[in-house]
């Protein structure tokens, strides 16, 4: 498969890639932790415990793969390499549910945190609640429109947010346990408000939420300047920064009074910031309660939190229509996702129709009232589930299958094994990850009645859809398309710039088999 003119210019440094993937995975936070903390109560912090190690498996499963292969396409190229274009459809399929779902949910909650009390707060009365819904959908059809035009954030207005908004979550973490945390209040809350089963399960399966976006780094490794150095800095950098955020809100969240309710009680924190009024505002509600600085900070982290968020759906407009157009090159989906308006050099007719899905998204969500949140969450939860479990079984398989690939960053704790003949290093973490998301998915199946229908529905219907195509095309649906992935790849490093990695791959090929 040779390369083209059209392909990817590389221009992205360590900073801009580290802000690319903090400018999506960064918003997380402001989504997940209301909505775990009023699910898993007393033990929220345990839900994002057990979620962030699973994460860090997953990322460096992902540090892995997109130093070995950079280029554009993330999980579903990764997959498609390794298992095929029936699994590499199916990985792509469940990206493109998270990507619209990002339009949907971050459209969402931009409008919640511009619904704050310092900002416009009869936004977020309940009689105002179709307003509130107009809202989303036009913060929706906004991006979609200038999409469309060809207008995207540039890299330099992804580092400014990431370095305010890592700034200040840093700010309010340092205030909030030093102003406003008491240790014994942890305790005595983890003691006296522990979840049932079901509701911790449930919570670690939204907790994952948290994590999701390493997709967005692994997918811009074809505009990286040499990937192999900076894809793992980054990475790890943004594995960590998230970690630490998401086990210190928990923490923080359960060892902080909450305000005082109209009957004159105290109300606990992670009950006011959870329930169904105030998880669409979490961080923002937690900032303006701490003392001294929480009357400046009521009005600078709802912007800040709704403009990161705003980013965030901009970059599920972008993000399905980019993966789209990958799975239509390799022959996934029809070439139509590949056909780009003569103009704007954007791919309308995808954008358009991932939007739209993100529309029916939108309008189911609504009919859930109360629970639209968890509606969006389950699919997002579920999606995510899906892709980062198949990306983990392509890395184990390409271990074997793809030896002569040069791996300028392994995952640790490696030991061989042996299989058909064939030895290979595993890495432990691979495997630990690899149960870890697979439990993930089962939580999210067996606690969350909608989600286990519309996602699993999700996945038929492109199925079908796959199958529908690929008879059309005579092509084979559980086989693949032939390919000269040594080619590729050879193309690929040159490009990069990794010409010693070239050497060593072309050298690995050359040895007797």
């Amino acid at each position: 498969m040779s390369r083209t003119g059209s392909e990817l210019r590389r221009a992205v440094t360590t900073w801009g890639s580290y802000a690319w993937g903090y400018a999506d995975v960064g918003a997380d936070i402001y989504v997940a932790l209301g909505a775990v903390v009023g699910i898993a109560a007393g033990a929220s912090n345990l839900a994002f415990g057990f979620a962030g190690l699973v994460y860090v498996c997953i990322g460096l499963a992902y540090t892995e793969l997109a130093a070995t292969y950079p280029i554009a396409g993330g999980g579903q190229f990764f997959v498609t390499r390794a298992l095929g274009d029936f699994m590499g459809f199916i990985a792509g399929w469940a990206v493109l549910l998270d990507f619209t779902i990002d339009i949907s949910l971050f459209a969402w909650f931009t409008v919640g945190y511009v619904s704050s009390p310092r900002l416009i707060p009869w936004l977020a009365a309940p009689e105002h609640h179709l307003y509130y819904f107009i809202c989303v959908l036009a913060v929706a059809g906004f991006l979609t429109y200038i999409n469309v035009l060809g207008v995207r954030q540039s890299s330099r207005v992804n580092e400014i947010v990431a370095a305010v908004d890592v700034c200040t979550e840093t700010f309010i973490l340092g205030c909030g346990f030093l102003l406003a945390w008491h240790p014994d209040l942890l305790i005595s809350t983890m003691q006296h408000h522990w979840p049932s089963a079901d509701d911790l399960l449930k919570g670690v399966s939204f907790a994952i939420v948290s994590f999701v976006g390493l997709e967005s780094i692994s997918q811009a490794a074809e505009e990286t300047q040499r990937p192999s150095q900076v894809m793992p800095r980054t990475s790890i950098a943004l594995i960590l920064t998230i970690l630490i955020f998401a086990l210190s809100y928990s923490n923080l969240v359960l060892g902080m009074h909450g305000p005082i309710g109209d009957n004159g009680q105290e109300t606990p924190l992670f009950a006011f910031l959870g329930n169904s009024q105030n998880n669409d505002k979490a961080i923002a509600l937690l900032a303006a309660l701490l003392p001294l600085v929480g009357g400046a900070l009521a009005y600078v982290v709802p912007v800040i939190g709704a403009f990161l968020l705003l980013i965030s759906s901009n970059s599920g407009v972008y993000g399905a229509s980019r993966i789209a157009y990958s799975m239509g090159k390799y022959q996934l989906l029809p070439s139509l996702f590949q056909r780009t308006n003569r103009k704007t050099k954007t791919p309308v007719i995808t954008i358009l129709i991932f939007s739209g899905v993100a529309l029916v998204e939108l309008l189911a969500a609504y009919r859930q009232g109360d629970d639209a949140i968890n509606f969006l969450l389950d699919l997002y939860a579920f999606g995510a589930a899906l892709s980062y479990t198949l990306v983990f079984v392509a890395l184990i398989t390409l271990r074997f299958t793809d030896q002569a690939a040069p791996r300028p960053f392994h995952m640790p704790l490696n030991f061989p094994v042996t299989v058909n003949g064939k030895t290979a290093p595993v890495s432990l973490l691979s495997l630990l990850g690899l149960a870890g998301i697979f439990a993930i998915l089962i939580f999210t199946i067996i606690t969350h009645p909608i989600g286990r229908i519309a996602g699993p529905s999700w996945v038929l219907l492109g199925i079908v859809f796959f199958a529908i195509y690929r008879t059309r095309m005579r092509r084979p649906v559980f086989g693949s398309v032939p390919r000269d992935w040594v080619k590729l790849h050879e193309d690929t490093l040159a490009n990069a710039g990794e010409l010693e990695m070239l050497d060593q791959y072309r050298a690995a090929l050359a040895k007797p088999k």
